[in-house]
């Protein structure tokens, strides 16, 4: 994926600095305080403009130049040979060859052949080919080799590398050696010193901290799990995560004597907390659905507190309490507890806190 993404900016970029590298044979570099112009080569600098390096650039669509070292504003596009300093506002792209160490805004794309060490805010894209030391904040898409600072997009990041600060996108991120990810669909990386929160999947070789609703950590563990609580509805869940947190995702049954069956859908987030070498505490939260399809429902969120033995390798026994808060439509009137700690009469769909239990077994892997 990294590849189909990379490779046509890796294009645009070259072609663009070879055919200013065209411009530029056989001239003498120069510098300028003032570089004013339409388009190449309507410009104070004329045809020689992309040998020149100037403190101040202003182009009413697009400037050449070799390099940048104060303030560059162009309509359309903002083409540096080499190195940009300062800062460069486009309003569709700035292209820098080689290295940017300050702040470049394009309303579409900022493409850098080498590294940058300020902040990059693009409309759609900021591409790096190594380093992005500083922070990269795109309405699309951030790409770099390393990011040293915030990837922030609207859709996805990548660092081909490390990335040192936090990934933050909309749908998806991925890196080597990452500190944070937050993404809307999934995050992909290698080691993971923090949090790792995605709306559907993490994928890793070390994450002690995933959060989402499946969790794939080389080093973690995953479970199936078969389990019971007070209101007689078994569940066959799947468990995913790390050392210390995982996901809980699961469907079931209701075993009571009901006038309609009633499906079961939970899902939910877990911590272990280690008490021996066999003994350990599960702590869950969980949101829970009972359903029979036709407009009945009874919604449950838990706090499950669960003392876990583990037998050998491979399977654990667990039980204890719970603290739940439930509610449906009381004209359902469903009487799956009869014991409530506080009960809201006054509210038009029934309301309740209980304190139940939960049990279970699962197999490890």
């Amino acid at each position: 994926m990294k590849n189909l993404i990379a490779y046509p900016f890796r294009i645009i970029l070259t072609a663009i600095i070879l055919l200013t590298s065209f411009f530029a044979f056989a001239q003498k570099d120069s510098t300028a305080a003032v570089h004013i112009g339409f388009i190449y080569p309507v410009s104070s600098n004329g045809k020689n403009a992309a040998s020149y390096t100037n403190r101040f650039s202003l182009h009413a669509i697009a400037g050449l130049s070799k390099a940048e070292t104060g303030f560059t504003l162009a309509s359309v596009a903002n083409v540096i040979r080499q190195d940009a300093s300062g800062v460069q506002i486009a309003g569709v792209t700035n292209v820098i060859g080689n290295s940017a160490s300050g702040a470049q805004l394009a309303g579409v794309a900022n493409i850098t052949g080498n590294s940058a060490s300020g902040a990059q805010i693009a409309g759609f894209a900021n591409v790096t080919r190594n380093e992005a030391k500083g922070a990269q904040v795109a309405g699309f898409m951030n790409l770099a080799g390393n990011a040293g600072a915030a990837q922030v997009a609207g859709f996805t990041n990548i660092a081909r590398k490390d990335a040192k600060g936090l990934q933050l996108a909309g749908f998806f991120n991925k890196g080597n050696e990452v500190n944070t990810q937050v993404a809307g669909f999934a995050n992909v990386a290698k080691k993971v010193k923090g949090i790792q929160l995605a709306g559907f999947i993490n994928i890793a070789d070390s994450s002690d901290y995933p959060i989402a609703l499946f969790n794939f950590i080389k080093n973690g563990e995953k479970s199936v799990a078969v389990t019971l609580d007070e209101t007689m509805t078994g569940i066959v869940s799947f468990r995913s995560g790390g050392r210390v947190l995982y996901g809980i995702a699961g469907i079931g049954y209701n075993f009571k004597d009901n006038p309609k069956d009633m499906y079961a859908i939970e899902a939910g987030l877990g911590a272990h907390v280690p008490a021996g070498r066999n003994l350990r505490v599960n702590i869950e939260a969980i949101s829970h659905t009972l359903t029979d399809f036709e407009g009945g429902s009874y919604f449950k969120n838990s706090l499950r507190i669960l003392p876990a033995l583990k037998f050998g390798n491979r399977f654990e026994v667990f039980a204890g309490p719970t603290l739940n808060y439930v509610s449906y439509e009381r004209e359902n009137d469903y009487d799956f507890v009869k014991k409530y700690i506080w009960k809201n009469n006054k509210s038009t769909d029934f309301q309740g806190l209980f304190v139940g239990f939960n049990t279970g077994v699962q197999l490890l892997f």
